[in-house]
């Protein structure tokens, strides 16, 4: 990129086809983003000096079906959204990453040192050392480059805040170093392998592949080694529904055992059938079983375990309404995924902290406005945090001042899905 106030120009006058794709057709909207870009463009020259950069978008991501599939080898149907973080890099000719991210403390990575550092657990340094040892590991160039990132994906919201900053550090890696050849689903990987060995972090492989990759997904981890990533052909613009989410306010806070229980509990159904995750066996199999072995791992296991092999197959139909192009067949697969999620997978409050029922209260309000016209579930790992729900225009005003009247002003998110992954703007 030769001609830094030739992109100034442009993006100031928001004279950007590409912006259109990740943002949507609202000028007011374009315009925000213009301004967004701008002011990043210029932190960065401020910061580190004028130099040819590259420009970077990452789009956070929402769960769409599968709720709590992906760690017992089941599918899921996720998709890109259009809150993003976006980023100004170049090179800076050292073994130095530089980066500063607003919100956040500047940091750098030196890449002379690229093994796992139990002190750096859980902070962003991890991850990006981790993407550049991966990357190294496997014979891909690295290298020293600064970068002003500002993120616009909510922390804890639920939207994948952190998997939308790892596949944006690789492809800042593959478009500065290798000619941008990093395919989207070897930077996904990428991405889970810094946040479970250096980040310090189990993590499924969904939330990556959906924002590297883009667009509506179906993601079958039948072989968590090689999961199958298909697109689904869907235009969700032309329905004239928005799909929001609602962040509950709940407090994530001494939820990591809820989390790390489910998928156990489900495993512990799949042992007693001789395998090692759910997806090796059947609803049939789990329903047979589940009277001799009650006492053994008790009913919510078997619950669960009845959401998992229900909500496996309920994706494959969501996709199948979609590319038959029955959308209200789809919105009532929606809400019956949510309810499974409520009665059977017991995700969506915590047992011993009945006073706190945030998502059970958004789901209730959900349900009263959007009854008959829409649908509603539980957002990703439940118990707190997002809802989503999808909304009618003629309910669009009512659901979102309905929901920021119960939980707060900038609650609600109405988002779009977003048809492209982690991509380099071109100019």
């Amino acid at each position: 990129m030769s001609n830094n106030k030739y992109i100034d120009s442009l993006i100031s006058e928001g004279d950007i086809p590409q912006f259109r794709e990740l943002y949507g057709q609202n000028s007011e909207l374009l315009h925000q983003q213009a301004i967004r870009y701008t002011k990043t463009l210029s932190r960065f020259k401020e910061i580190f000096g004028e130099k040819e950069v590259s420009v970077f978008s990452s789009p956070g991501r929402t769960e769409i079906g599968g709720n709590h599939t992906d760690h017992n080898h089941g599918r899921v149907l996720a998709s890109a959204i259009n809150l993003d973080n976006i980023a100004v890099a170049a090179k800076n000719n050292s073994n130095v990453i530089r980066i500063e991210s607003s919100g956040y403390q500047s940091f750098e990575v030196d890449l002379n040192h690229l093994i796992p550092n139990e002190n750096e657990f859980l902070t962003s340094n991890a991850l990006v050392r981790g993407i550049n040892a991966r990357l190294n590991e496997l014979g891909y160039k690295i290298g020293g480059f600064d970068a002003v990132i500002d993120g616009c994906v909510p922390k804890g919201s639920g939207l994948s805040s952190s998997a939308s900053f790892e596949v944006l550090i690789g492809a800042i890696v593959s478009h500065l170093f290798n000619d941008g050849n990093i395919d989207p689903i070897l930077n996904a990987r990428i991405g889970q392998y810094a946040e479970n060995v250096f980040f310090g972090k189990p993590c499924g492989l969904m939330d990556q592949v959906a924002c590297s990759v883009g667009g509506l997904v179906i993601i079958d981890f039948a072989d968590v080694t090689n999961p199958v990533v298909k697109k689904v052909n869907f235009d969700f613009e032309s329905t004239g529904f928005s799909l929001v989410i609602t962040d509950t306010q709940g407090d994530h806070t001494n939820l990591n055992d809820e989390y790390a229980v489910l998928p156990k509990e489900m495993k512990d159904v799949a042992a007693h059938l001789g395998c090692s995750v759910l997806r090796e066996t059947t609803l049939e199999k789990v329903m047979d079983i589940a009277p001799s072995i009650r006492k053994k791992v008790g009913d919510r296991a078997i619950l669960r375990a009845i959401h998992f092999e229900c909500e496996n197959d309920r994706v494959v139909d969501e996709v199948t309404a979609l590319e038959n192009n029955d959308f209200k067949k789809f919105l009532q697969l929606v809400i019956d995924s949510g309810h499974s999620s409520y009665m059977y997978n017991q995700n969506v409050y915590v047992a011993n902290n009945i006073r706190e029922q945030a998502v059970s209260l958004g789901l209730a309000y959900s349900e009263l406005v959007l009854k008959g016209a829409g649908a509603w579930r539980v957002h990703g790992g439940g118990f707190a945090g997002t809802i989503q729900a999808f909304v009618p225009e003629n309910l669009l005003d009512k659901y979102t001042t309905t929901l920021n009247h119960l939980f707060g002003a900038g609650s609600c998110h109405p988002l779009f899905i977003r048809q492209k992954g982690v991509v380099k703007l071109d100019f």
